[in-house]
């Protein structure tokens, strides 16, 4: 279908301003100009819009991110670093202002054990984003293993999570893949939206619901006992 600019910012409560504004920066392809003054926009002008509006605002992209991915959407959900682009940054759960260490500044800097060090990242409980690119996260994570350490308990627990992270990235590289299949311009931002939301939203809501589900249990079950 074709727009006039008054039904696109009726459709995807964005201001003229900011649409035109979006075309300038060529986040936005440029409207289909029927004469002087008349333009029209079409489906995939609202799809962009929603996507845009999406990745700012729950993922907190910025433009020039939005628009390096947007350069590569015709290309395959599944294997386009770029059109992963905007999301690098909060799946590496890294700050924005975080510093960064080589693995010797690393451990200079905390003062771990090395041999520590290299047997978390063998059994694959460390996971820097680069070779040698370390930072206070993974000084976190070491922390909790020495704690486990001190109290005399196996941190065992931890090597599941690594098992089970596993398992769920190879399942999240299903669903991209699937939604890859069935991609087109008129669906581009539902399917961006879904994979998001799973990743944001549905895997934070069914773990943590999950955790409390067992707890809840495990507590109820032993107030029973004492009653």
């Amino acid at each position: 279908m074709e727009y006039k600019i008054s039904e696109l910012v009726a459709l995807t409560d964005v201001p003229k301003s900011t649409i035109l504004y979006y075309i300038r920066e060529g986040l936005l392809p440029e409207a289909k100009k029927i004469k002087s003054n008349v333009h029209r926009y079409n489906d995939e002008h609202v799809e962009l819009i929603k996507y845009i509006k999406y990745m700012q605002q729950e993922m907190g992209s910025s433009n020039e991110q939005i628009k390096t991915a947007l350069g590569q959407k015709n290309q395959s959900l599944s294997s386009s670093y770029s059109m992963l682009a905007p999301l690098m940054q909060t799946l590496s759960d890294i700050p924005s202002g975080a510093k960064h260490y080589t693995k010797k500044e690393f451990i200079e800097n905390y003062g771990f054990d090395v041999k520590l060090l290299n047997k978390l990242l063998d059994d694959g409980i460390l996971v820097p984003i680069g070779s040698d690119d370390y930072t206070d996260k993974e000084a976190s994570i070491i922390r909790l293993v020495e704690k486990f350490q001190e109290v005399g308990i196996e941190c065992s627990i931890i090597k599941e999570y690594v098992n089970h992270a596993e398992a769920l990235s190879k399942l999240e590289h299903q669903i991209q893949t699937q939604l890859c299949s069935i991609r087109s311009d008129e669906n581009f931002s539902a399917l961006w939206k879904i994979m998001l939301d799973t990743l944001f939203n549905a895997k934070k809501y069914i773990f943590s619901r999950y955790t409390h589900k067992v707890l809840f249990k495990a507590l109820k079950d032993e107030m029973s006992k004492n009653d």
